[in-house]
């Protein structure tokens, strides 16, 4: 539980960050209001013809009563609604990510630049690290797609379904919500989508105090466009962490070597 604490103090580094960086901050709200006006657009329009796409999608209800045809179909609307709210906070960031990719990659870059050391960079250029983006989105998309659908059956279970389910739910959406936002500055170090889960698996507590209070904080759009870059710049911080990169700076400065098969010290040589 002590890695919870470290996830949770890496996204809190990272607000303090741009609260330092004020350029910085400025220019990665831009992407997250273009994103906001575009999902309460679409949001906006679906609320206001949901009846009628749950009448069209539900014609073997027109033969019912009048009574249960319409607890039938408002049932069936504030599902259609509820599980739409729920895609496009889980799809949010995905989005602004992609289209502020070269905003989050500058302002990770600087986050790196002033832990010192190197800054990695992808060297591709930027079509194709938003073809690499929208694909390794698209899949994480599906994943947490197929968790929702199992989470929403559950949700049918008495006392666990109102209680369990939705905990579990949070979980599901900030591990991912931790992925998509790590992935800015893992894709700069040529870190594939596989190796990402595998790496944020293995410290799945920090992982889980990075993400769950963003989403619990993102179901509202218009707070997580004022988060979303300090979210990047402490998900940068937390890859750091996660790769040791720090430690093997402070390891160099203090003359020592790390490598993966342990210390090797600078020992003197013998006579």
């Amino acid at each position: 539980m002590r890695d919870f604490g470290v996830g949770f103090g890496h996204l809190v580094q990272g607000q303090k960050w741009v609260a330092q960086h004020g350029r910085r901050f400025g220019f990665g709200l831009l992407p997250g209001l273009v994103a906001l006006v575009l999902y309460l657009a679409a949001l906006g329009a679906l609320a206001f013809n949901a009846t009628d796409l749950t009448a069209w999608a539900t014609p073997f209800a027109d033969d019912w009563s009048t009574l249960w045809r319409a607890i039938f179909r408002n049932a069936m609307t504030a599902l259609l609604v509820a599980f739409s709210v729920f895609l496009a906070v889980v799809t949010f960031t995905a989005v602004t990510l992609l289209i502020g990719q070269p905003f989050y990659e500058t302002l990770s870059e600087d986050v790196d630049r002033s832990r010192g050391g190197d800054v990695p960079e992808s060297g591709l250029p930027l079509w194709r690290e938003l073809l690499i983006s929208a694909r390794d989105s698209l899949r994480v998309v599906l994943r947490v797609a197929f968790y929702a659908v199992l989470l929403f059956a559950c949700g049918f279970i008495p006392v666990v379904g109102q209680t369990v389910v939705p905990a579990l739910g949070f979980c599901v959406s900030g591990f991912f919500l931790a992925e998509e936002l790590t992935a800015v500055a893992l894709q700069r170090r040529g870190v594939e989508l596989k190796e990402r889960l595998t790496l944020l698996r293995g410290r799945r507590w920090a992982t889980l105090g990075f993400g769950v209070p963003l989403a619990l904080v993102f179901v509202v759009p218009f707070v997580a466009v004022f988060l979303m870059p300090g979210a990047v710049a402490g998900a940068t911080l937390m890859v750091r962490d996660l790769r040791g990169e720090d430690s093997e700076e402070n390891d160099h400065e203090d003359g020592n070597l790390s490598s993966p098969g342990g210390d090797q010290g600078v020992h003197p040589i013998p006579h």
